[in-house]
């Protein structure tokens, strides 16, 4: 009987932490984020995989977020490019690039997101990342804003004064670069 008991609790122990056996891995990691970055390494993407992205980044671990969001970027979730683009332009998890910071944002607007447009086009606007151009940058504010996006109707309410959407931006850190 000793001997039923001490082989039922190993089993059980071995299926709550994950080990394998000969019938393959019980109890697998499937929602943590260890296995959502396995996971991303191995190429895949999905709507919880890059979801689990903003997870991360909130929590600090802004490398791991970016292995997530370059790989839902590539494929095509707009989402993960204006991370991208926000971690890129704030140096979180890598080094500080504006210019790859406006190219996620061109990415998501020309995918058509609201976000990438308003971010683009202040990005052109300011001329921070890309070469300035004021007049697309408006019109891109302004398809956001015709998108339904609050914070570039409030920007074109207020003339397009940029201090009205980022009041505490440093001049330096937005001043054209060429």
């Amino acid at each position: 009987m000793k001997q039923i008991i001490s082989a039922l609790l190993l089993g059980a122990m071995s299926a709550s932490t994950g080990l394998a056996d000969s019938f393959g891995t019980l109890n697998p990691d499937e929602m943590t984020w260890q296995r959502m970055l396995e996971r991303a390494d191995d190429g895949e993407t999905g709507m919880v995989i890059c979801s689990m992205g903003y997870a991360l980044t909130k929590s600090g671990d802004h490398a791991s977020a970016r292995r997530l969001f370059r790989n839902c970027a590539n494929d095509g979730y707009t989402g993960a490019m204006t991370w991208m683009s926000q971690l890129d332009n704030n140096g979180l998890g890598g080094a500080y690039d504006p210019d790859a910071a406006a190219e996620w944002d061109r990415r998501a607007a020309e995918a058509g997101d609201p976000v990438g447009k308003f971010n683009y086009g202040i990005a052109l606007m300011r001329g921070h990342g890309v070469t300035r151009d004021e007049v697309l940058g408006r019109r891109l504010v302004d398809e956001a804003a015709g998108e339904g996006l609050e914070i570039a109707r409030r920007l074109q309410t207020a003339g397009y004064d940029l201090d009205e959407v980022t009041p505490d931006a440093d001049d330096w850190k937005y001043a054209p670069l060429f």
